[in-house]
C-alpha cells in the first residue's frame, strides 16, 4: 500500500482563496522556458535544402537516363 493511497480518490475541491488562473496568463507565464525557439524554423530550412538535393540529384538521373538512351539507339 501506497504512502498516499488513502487520499489518491478524493474529489478535488479547488483553491477558494483565488479564481482559477486563465489559460492565456498560464501560457504566458511558462512562455520564457521555451527551449526549442526556433527549433521549427531550423527543422523547415534542413528539409527544404534536402529537397533541393533530393530534386537535383533526380535531374541529373533523369539527364543521364536521356543520355544513355540516345546513345544505345
Amino acid at each position: 500500500m501506497g504512502e498516499y493511497d488513502d487520499i489518491m480518490n478524493l474529489p478535488y475541491k479547488g483553491v477558494k482563496l483565488h479564481q482559477p488562473m486563465k489559460m492565456e496568463m498560464r501560457a504566458a507565464q511558462f512562455a520564457p522556458f521555451a527551449a526549442l525557439t526556433g527549433h521549427n524554423a531550423a527543422i523547415a530550412a534542413t528539409a527544404q535544402s534536402h529537397i533541393e538535393a533530393y530534386n537535383k540529384s533526380n535531374i541529373d538521373d533523369d539527364e543521364q537516363n536521356e543520355y544513355r538512351h540516345d546513345t544505345d539507339i
